[in-house]
């Protein structure tokens, strides 16, 4: 079970001032919602939040992204995302990326937690610090989103400055080819940050966003890489701040109105799914949603067939796991993905 941690604050809804504090928990958290006292909520995620999805994090010994480097040409595991390393030799990035072709990972609990938030009107935006696109994936307009280290949905020549097509990023980087400029065979590189790049224009509605927070998630992140770990920082101090990740980290600097939710994160979100009475709405949300992506990779016929999923990203099935990376839509997940769901139903 995920350890929970309340720092004390003068109340649940923030009035009073003298020294007898209470204490917020999850539930406190969850009854403020319910109430209509936090309808502005500023999200911020990393890559804590994709693992349920079968994406490896990056910091996590043994299993994180940079622990498994070592058969990689790189001269530390930072250098995959130096702009220079990769103007010098793009191969271990694009090795990399190919794992990222759109459709080989699905949203999961956390994300679809995510979209319950805009649906019901509360998501005043979502900072992720993901390229995985994954927020975009589970149906969470662009509209919402400060993707603060870019994404795969364009790519540049370094050299003219061109854009590039997606489609054609993809086609050389699932063929094993350094994706080339057609005008002038520059580099091409997908619009992620890397480091020492400028952030996109989008990252600076944090200063719109953060000042009128009535409440801050901050989701599977480590908050270490900034600016983005700073956002943390910038909500009013009244405005309660829920974080959750697998374990502690040391940049968290704790308020009075902080809820620290540690362990497994979707246990954690699908605590806090059961607190808000969505639980229910979130089944729903899953099937629904699940149904598209199959109808979308050619698994009609398996729609009408498919049970309420449980909600939980870490658990098998089509909004948990990885399918098989592919080049084109393929059929073949048809089987797995409906033998998957039916053993979920026994799981509910």
């Amino acid at each position: 079970m995920p350890t929970p941690f309340s720092a004390g604050v003068s109340s649940a809804s923030g009035s009073g001032g003298d020294d007898k504090r209470e204490k917020l928990f999850l539930q406190d958290i969850a009854e403020l919602i319910r109430a209509q006292a936090c309808q502005r909520v500023v999200v911020m995620v990393g890559a804590g939040i994709s693992t349920g999805s079968g994406i490896p994090d990056f910091r996590s010994p043994g299993s994180g992204f940079y622990s498994t480097l070592q058969h990689w040409d790189v001269p530390y595991p930072e250098a995959i995302f130096e702009l220079s390393f990769f103007l010098d030799n793009p191969r271990p990035f694009l090795a990399w990326v190919k794992n990222l072709y759109p459709g080989n990972f699905r949203p999961n609990i956390v994300h679809y937690f995510l979209r319950l938030l805009h649906d019901r009107g509360l998501l005043q935006r979502l900072y992720t610090q993901n390229i995985d696109g994954l927020e975009r994936a589970s149906g969470i307009p662009g509209s919402k989103l400060v993707e603060a280290h870019g994404s795969f949905a364009s790519a540049t020549c370094t050299a003219c400055g061109r854009a590039f097509p997606e489609q054609d990023f993809w086609a050389a980087v699932m063929a094993d080819r350094v994706p080339r400029c057609t005008v002038c065979t520059g580099l091409v590189k997908p619009d992620v940050v890397f480091f020492g790049e400028a952030l996109p224009e989008r990252f600076f509605l944090h200063v719109v966003d953060f000042p009128v927070a009535e409440l801050l998630l901050i989701l599977g992140t480590s908050l270490q890489v900034e600016p983005f770990a700073s956002l943390s920082e910038a909500v009013r101090s009244s405005v309660p701040r829920v974080f959750m990740n697998q374990e502690a980290v040391q940049s968290w600097r704790p308020r009075s109105r902080d809820v620290l939710q540690l362990g497994n994160l979707g246990d954690s979100v699908e605590r806090l799914v059961e607190l808000l009475g969505w639980t229910e709405e979130m089944k729903d949300l899953v099937q629904r949603e699940t149904a598209k992506q199959l109808r979308g990779i050619g698994c009609a016929e398996s729609v009408g067939r498919l049970p309420l999923l449980a909600s939980r990203g870490r658990r098998p099935g089509c909004c948990g796991t990885p399918s098989t990376p592919r080049t084109a839509p393929s059929t073949e997940l048809c089987d797995r993905d409906v033998n998957s769901t039916k053993n979920l139903r026994n799981r509910l």
